[in-house]
């Protein structure tokens, strides 16, 4: 298991360029993200939903930590298979997906605030979408 994790490091370090690092570290984060829903996720939770935080449970929390794995999963085969298309753009996806629900709950339900909390999700995919979208060509071969 050891052995694998740092074979799994050793090519994301080998990669060119920064993109497939910055998508393993974030897929490292967002483990220790998962985690923590289902240990101690309540009040750190709420700090993302500030607006509504008497709405955050422990099912809805858990739910957020297992929709964050999911979403961790294809990212760290994102960070590994930059290269493969399809798994670039179901990378991509990922963050479009994560950047409209954020974005909803900001805009439509309301149950988000620009603070702290919040920012996190908003910097990394914002960040994490632009940098891809500049960069398939250069990692997969192909343009949009």
């Amino acid at each position: 298991m050891f052995d694998c994790c740092i074979s799994l490091v050793q090519r994301v370090l080998a990669a060119p360029g920064y993109l497939p690092k910055w998508l393993f570290f974030i897929s490292v984060v967002s483990i220790f993200n998962s985690v923590q829903c289902y240990v101690s996720g309540i009040k750190l939770t709420q700090k993302v939903y500030s607006k509504a935080p008497s709405k955050i449970n422990s099912l809805s929390c858990r739910l957020f930590g297992t929709w964050t794995f999911v979403a961790c999963i294809i990212r760290l085969y994102g960070s590994l298979f930059y290269y493969e298309e399809h798994i670039y753009q179901l990378t991509f996806i990922s963050y479009v997906v994560a950047l409209l629900h954020f974005g909803s709950e900001l805009v439509l339900f309301r149950s988000c605030a620009l603070d702290k909390g919040f920012m996190g999700p908003l910097i990394v995919s914002t960040t994490s979408l632009a940098w891809m979208y500049l960069q398939k060509e250069f990692y997969t071969g192909s343009s949009w």
